[in-house]
Order: structure tokens, then C-alpha cells, then sequence
């Protein structure tokens, strides 16, 4: 195994037009970049994070965009400007935008049962399946698990019924998304083309894709498990499982300033309706009560929390094998930060960064 605390920052990029001396944090303190950076450098030896991207927005502009260690550990490659990650979880708050255009369009209701625009042979011999709707699915009420393949029996099943209860489901977001691609008529390609033009290229997103494609493919940062070994991605199940399809709930590919980029729009509420913005951000599905007596709710697709100081905050991570990441948002302060890692504790890190930018200095 090679040890990371030897090699993370003897190769450190910068990407010095995003970057000012200092930068307004969550609780409006200036917070220099030397601090932010010497902070990183230290989370990610400790960590063992082979490499990071990550961008923090100030007023609706990213001020701050700064890669650090390396894409390729072996190979001592380091993570540019131009590095692909994976966005896993994170793919949901994107994709749920991404719903709401079909939804504006008339081609999609939030509380029609799916089962009306395709069927779905996988479920069919449980009538209860005919109750599930995409704003269930985007929830986590739909009552699936969030993967067949957890489930001891490996078989897609209802687990409860729909609506009636919370559970994190990736295998409702693809029950969506192949809504989706029925309306576009079944193809997969059809779907990452949609996507590109409702949501991406809008946006000026130009390297974000669900379908991985040659360029993201070329600039893929390597993946490495919790003791910083390489993991053979492309022999892995989950990504031949997944590969050349629009994976809803886990294949967005992108990086920190582009992935910044759909923060903004969400928050300056480009693209989508004030209406639209309203019912994705609305509180849904309760997720849990931390040990400090507090609600966490999903929305339509974000993380949020039941709590006066951050009830215009909403987050995500994300956890694929190799990749982990984490991003934040205050709407009404049009602030948030965004970090991808090619590591298993990226959502961790992710966390610790919100602490750190919500200190009263």
C-alpha cells in the first residue's frame, strides 16, 4: 500500500482565477484562503484523501476554486481543473431539477401514478407498485429498497406501502428515470441528450454528464478505498451494471466548478419556476431526529433541516466506490461549497468543511 501522508501535496494545482485572499463564510466572517487551504491539506492527509476538488460560492460567484493532491496516486497525476468525478448520491438533487422540466412541460405530474406512462415488468406482480408516483420516488416513500442487490434474495420488492413511510431508495430514482426515457423514447442516449439541453448546457455546465462519455472517461480521476489502495473500477459490478445508462440516483460525472454552476442556478432560481423551486425544496419525508432533538427532512431531492438557523440550507453527499462527495447551500444567503474526492471519506471531510465555515471568528 502506498502511504498517502508521503505523496498528497508534493503535487497541489491552483486554480488562481477563482480565488481571492478571502472569502465570506456561512455566518458572514471573512475567512482567508491560506487558513481554508492549510485546513484541507490537513483534513485530507489525516483522512487519507488522495485527491480533492472543491469551489465555494459567495453571493451567487464562485470565489473560491482549488484543486489539491492527485487523480492518479501511482502514476502521481494531480487533480486539475480538467479531473472528472463521480457524483454519485449527489446525481438525486440534479436529477430532481432535471424532473421538474418534464414536469413544466406537461409531459410529467408529480401525482400521477408512473405505472400510467410505462410499466414496470420488475414490480407488475405487486399491484401495490400502481400507487407510486415521482413525488414518492423523489421523496424516498416509494417503498422500495435502495438497492435489489442489498435485499438478501437480490429481487426488487415493496417494502412497505407506497407513501405511507420513508426509505432511501436509489432503485425508485431509476424506476423515474425510466419514465424518463420511455417519454424520450426509450433510449438511454436520448435521455443524457434531454438532460444536457434542459438542464446542462443552460447552465454552461460543459464537462457534467449521467452518461460517462470519452471526455469524462479521459480525465476520470482513479478511484481508492478507505486504506488508499486502487480500486479496479472498471471490472467492478456496479459500474458494468451501470454503464451506458443514465443512472438517476448515482452516475452524474463532473467536478467542483462546474458542479458549482447548477448550485448557482438553483439558488438564483434559473432554468425552473419560483414555483417549481418551492415544491422541490418543500419539505417531504422526515429522515430522522439528530441526538440534539432535531428534524432531518428530505425534500424533492435535497437534505434540509428543521432548524431556524438553516432553514434555508440544503445538502447532499454522496458515496460510490472510490468517490465520495459533499455539497452545501443557503438560498436566502446564496451561499454553498461543493467538494468531490477520489476517496472514501470525502461526505466526511465534507461535513467538517461546513463546521469550519460556520465559525463566528
Amino acid at each position: 500500500m502506498i502511504k498517502l501522508s508521503c505523496l498528497l501535496f508534493l503535487s497541489v494545482s491552483f486554480t488562481s482565477c477563482y480565488s481571492q485572499k478571502k472569502i465570506t463564510n456561512l455566518a458572514g466572517y471573512e475567512v482567508s484562503t491560506d487558513s481554508i487551504n492549510e485546513f484541507i491539506k490537513l483534513r485530507m492527509d489525516s483522512l487519507n484523501i488522495p485527491g480533492l476538488s472543491i469551489a465555494v460560492i459567495n453571493d451567487s460567484k464562485v470565489v473560491y476554486h482549488q484543486t489539491f493532491g492527485y487523480a492518479n496516486l501511482e502514476k502521481k497525476l494531480p487533480v486539475t481543473s480538467n479531473t472528472i468525478f463521480e457524483g454519485a448520491s449527489m446525481s438525486k438533487s440534479v436529477f430532481s431539477t432535471f424532473v421538474m422540466t418534464y414536469v413544466e412541460d406537461g409531459k410529467l405530474d408529480l401525482d400521477k401514478p408512473l405505472y400510467h406512462y410505462w410499466s414496470y415488468p420488475d414490480i407488475a406482480h405487486d399491484e401495490r407498485y400502481k400507487k407510486i408516483t415521482a413525488r414518492m420516488v423523489l421523496s424516498h416513500r416509494s417503498g422500495f429498497p435502495n438497492w435489489r442487490e442489498n435485499e438478501e434474495d437480490r429481487k426488487l420488492k415493496i417494502k412497505f406501502d407506497p407513501g405511507t413511510s420513508y426509505e432511501y431508495s436509489g432503485e425508485g430514482y431509476q424506476y423515474l428515470a425510466m419514465v424518463l426515457k420511455h417519454i424520450e423514447g426509450d433510449d438511454w442516449n436520448n435521455l443524457e441528450i434531454a438532460f444536457q439541453k434542459k438542464i446542462a448546457k443552460p447552465l454552461g455546465m460543459v464537462n457534467t454528464t449521467f452518461i460517462e462519455n470519452d471526455y469524462a472517461l479521459e480525465h476520470k480521476a482513479e478511484p481508492y478505498n478507505n486504506e488508499g489502495i486502487w480500486i479496479d473500477w472498471k471490472n467492478d459490478y456496479w459500474y458494468k451494471k451501470g454503464k451506458g445508462k443514465f443512472v438517476a440516483p448515482s452516475s452524474i460525472r463532473s467536478e467542483s466548478l462546474d458542479f458549482s454552476k447548477w448550485m448557482i442556478g438553483v439558488m438564483d432560481k434559473k432554468i425552473l419556476t419560483e414555483s417549481s423551486y418551492s415544491e422541490i425544496l418543500k419539505r417531504h419525508s422526515k429522515m430522522y431526529t439528530t441526538s440534539s432533538g432535531i428534524d432531518i427532512y428530505y425534500t424533492l431531492g435535497f437534505v434540509t433541516i428543521d432548524n431556524e438557523e438553516y432553514r434555508n440550507t440544503y445538502l447532499h453527499g454522496g458515496t460510490n466506490d472510490g468517490f465520495t462527495c459533499y455539497y452545501l447551500m443557503d438560498t436566502h444567503k446564496r451561499f454553498g461549497y461543493v467538494l468531490f474526492t477520489n476517496s472514501m471519506h470525502g461526505e466526511k471531510l465534507g461535513n467538517e468543511v461546513w463546521n469550519y465555515l460556520e465559525r463566528k471568528y
